[in-house]
């Protein structure tokens, strides 16, 4: 399974990525080891995540959503 991800920084900033294990990848982004994006902005709090069957359509709705202005990612995640 593959699975996207949106996590929160602590300058209230929005993360989104997709990984293998979401557990894993919030710990690396934590410790300094994830993308250069989280790394000056930790730490992180995980917000949402989803579920796909494919990297190709986890990969798509990773896109899908970074490309979403903050307004609408935040109101992705007050539907939760």
């Amino acid at each position: 399974m593959f699975y996207v991800y949106v996590l929160r920084c602590a300058d209230d900033s929005l993360y989104t990525g997709y990984t293998t294990d979401v557990q894993r990848r919030v710990k690396q982004h934590n410790d300094g080891k994830g993308a250069k994006y989280t790394k000056p902005r930790r730490p992180v709090t995980l917000v949402r995540q989803e579920c796909y069957e494919t990297q190709t359509e986890a990969m798509q709705r990773e896109y899908e959503i970074k490309q979403l202005p903050k307004s609408r990612k935040e109101a992705l995640l007050k539907n939760d």
